[in-house]
């Protein structure tokens, strides 16, 4: 098969990082058969310094076009300065709106190898976990009416209103039953049910779409409250999450600090297509840009993302991640998951050295 990646290397260490990720791809296509064909274009403040926009058109024609998007990462301190509707973050949000994708998938995965790493107990994660949250994207209170005002007593007030419809509600739950489907047959819907109306119609909504087109899947639910605490309590109680835009935000940055390291995590975009946007959900780190020290792990995992998910190549994507396993286990570690006693490599020693695994 013939597959048509876009890249956008981005900022910092995205050149580094992604170099990481083809290299083990391209391992992937030698071992079962497959063309990995890259496009390389610019986004986030590369993109600002040669046709001065965080996203040129020519990159959102290209992505449109792809099977895929693999990205590294956008920003750094030369453009902090930059004024807000042209600063290389706009790059991200603007292709994400350009590709219609409304789903974020964030999993959180602490592999056995480097339990010792969570800030939890090691009795409570010493056999790994993974947690994926599936995050709402483009609805939500981030994108209900909103305002602010005075009182005639001259007290300031502000509002937002938390807003989803059915179809909203249905389409992430799909994006979450999927990935079910391919994991444990289980979802975990998270909500505040038990006070908002909003959160009343999702657990409907949830419960409704999955029964009449997922029967095989078991949903559950669980209070937002309770699920931030239950994430540090007992993480290995989940499997897929699936949740608002809001609650999302929140809970998903818990999940990652859980596994103790966010150079080990990846996450990815989605919408209707198949056509998705994969990328670490660390940031473009200038500072250590360059030298060759930075952990390419988390975008190595996307590029597997990309493969089960926009690709449907289950057997590629547990290669990759056996790879992985493989590596960390032998006692290899970039130095931001360094332990005595392990061995420390670089970006692309690291990335060669799953690559040669598969």
């Amino acid at each position: 098969m013939n597959y048509n990646i876009v890249v956008l290397d981005g900022d910092g260490i995205g050149p580094e990082i992604c170099a990481g990720a083809i290299k083990v791809l391209d391992a992937v296509g030698k071992k079962f058969g497959h063309t990995f064909n890259y496009t390389h274009k610019l986004i986030g403040g590369c993109a600002i310094d040669a046709c001065g926009k965080p996203l040129p058109e020519d990159t959102v024609e290209a992505c449109l076009a792809s099977d895929s998007v693999l990205l590294g990462a956008v920003g750094g301190y030369k453009w902090d300065n930059m004024p807000v509707d042209i600063r290389p973050e706009k790059g991200l949000l603007g292709i994400r709106k350009a590709m219609g994708l409304y789903s974020n998938i964030r999993p959180a995965k602490l592999w056995k190898s480097l339990a010792k790493a969570s800030p939890l107990k090691y009795e409570l994660v010493k056999d790994g976990v993974e947690i994926i949250i599936v995050r709402e994207l483009t609805g939500g209170i981030y994108f209900g009416e909103r305002g602010k005002g005075s009182t005639l007593d001259g007290g300031d007030f502000a509002w937002d209103t938390e807003k989803y419809s059915v179809k909203e509600i249905e389409r992430i739950t799909k994006i979450a039953c999927e990935l079910a489907l391919k994991r444990s047959k289980k979802i975990i819907s998270v909500d505040k049910a038990n006070v908002l109306e909003s959160s009343r119609l999702w657990r409907k909504t949830v419960h409704e779409f999955a029964a009449k087109n997922y029967p095989e899947i078991t949903v559950e639910d669980m209070l937002v409250d309770n699920t931030a605490m239950q994430i540090v309590k007992n993480p290995a109680q989940f499997d897929v999450v699936v949740t608002s835009n809001l609650f999302g935000d929140i809970l998903s940055d818990e999940a990652a600090q859980v596994t103790g390291s966010i150079g080990m995590l990846a996450s990815s975009s989605l919408g209707d297509s198949k056509c998705g946007l994969y990328e670490p959900i660390h940031g473009s780190a200038p500072d250590i840009a360059g030298k060759d020290i930075a952990n390419p792990i988390a975008t190595i995992l996307a590029a597997a993302m990309m493969l089960r998910d926009s690709f449907g190549l289950s057997a590629e994507y547990a290669a990759i991640e056996n790879a992985v396993q493989s590596v960390l286990d032998s006692g290899v570690r970039t130095g931001d998951i360094m332990e005595e006693g392990m061995k420390k490599v670089g970006c692309s020693e690291m990335a060669k050295l799953i690559a040669e695994q598969i």
